[in-house]
């Protein structure tokens, strides 16, 4: 488990805006995500929502990574408060959350997400708190070291941002570009004028409020890090598994199709 010195610790930083860097994994093995924090991140995130990820294999995939000393945050498929519960006793570090768009919605995710008197998580024995012998210290704690980063994916959620980023509740904020593209009507155009100008707003409410804003580069190299950091975003996840499966399917077909003209 990550103490709660080291879990408040990442909140500070993400707080603080420095520069943060998160792994990514959609795939449900734990071998996977012990390859990926061997690479320094700050992070690792589950993809939950977009993966066939299932609660028990995010319990071994969190188990993993906080053995390594990373925090590990899901991002969940849909507001779901019994969903929330589940992968915290789990004992993930916190939560990301996509598709948020009001100020209504940030509210209840703190109350899924908080013991009371701040919110209303139900009070449980599971990994999370040391099958018990953790209790005191994990509850005691939990409302003031957890994370909490929500997604900005949607034109609504640009036009509120300001009110969403002004409820102190957050930790952090991440762009999700492709869904925000859609929602702007300029589906996979994320350098259209409309998704650049959105984006910047995200990350100008963010700097004023004090909070993270991250983003997702596909293809990291030291280019495109260094241009994010420039932008105004203060956390990047850096590709994920399957990307990274994904470019070496590409790469290796090459070598093979010249392999084969060359016979």
């Amino acid at each position: 488990m990550i103490s709660c010195h080291n879990r408040l610790a990442l909140k500070t930083r993400l707080r603080g805006r420095d520069k943060v860097f998160v792994g990514w994994t959609s795939i449900g093995h734990p071998q996977v995500t012990e390859v990926l924090v061997r690479s320094g991140v700050d992070i690792m995130g589950i993809d939950i929502e977009h993966s066939t990820i299932t609660l028990e294999q995010s319990q071994r995939i969190i188990a993993a990574s906080q053995a390594a000393g990373v925090a590990c945050l899901a991002r969940i498929a849909s507001h779901n408060e019994e969903a929330i519960k589940r992968l915290l006793d789990s004992g993930a570090d916190g939560i990301i959350v996509p598709m948020v768009s009001t100020i209504d919605e940030v509210a209840a995710l703190v109350e899924w997400c908080k013991y009371p008197p701040v919110g209303r998580r139900s009070f449980g024995v599971s990994r999370a708190q040391g099958y018990g012998l953790d209790f005191d210290s994990y509850t005691s704690r939990w409302n003031e070291t957890s994370i909490l980063i929500i997604q900005i994916e949607s034109a609504s959620a640009v036009e509120n941002i300001e009110a969403i980023v002004d409820t102190k509740l957050l930790d952090g904020v991440m762009i999700g570009p492709y869904d925000l593209s859609g929602s702007l009507g300029v589906p996979g155009q994320l350098d259209h004028p409309k998704v650049i100008e959105a984006a910047n707003k995200v990350i100008a409410a963010c700097k004023r409020a004090g909070i993270a804003c991250g983003t997702h580069i596909v293809s990291p190299n030291a280019e495109n890090i260094k241009a994010v950091f420039d932008e105004g975003f203060t956390f990047t996840a850096l590709s994920s598994d399957v990307f990274l499966l994904g470019e070496w399917a590409l790469g290796t077909q090459g070598l093979i199709r010249h392999a084969r003209l060359n016979d």
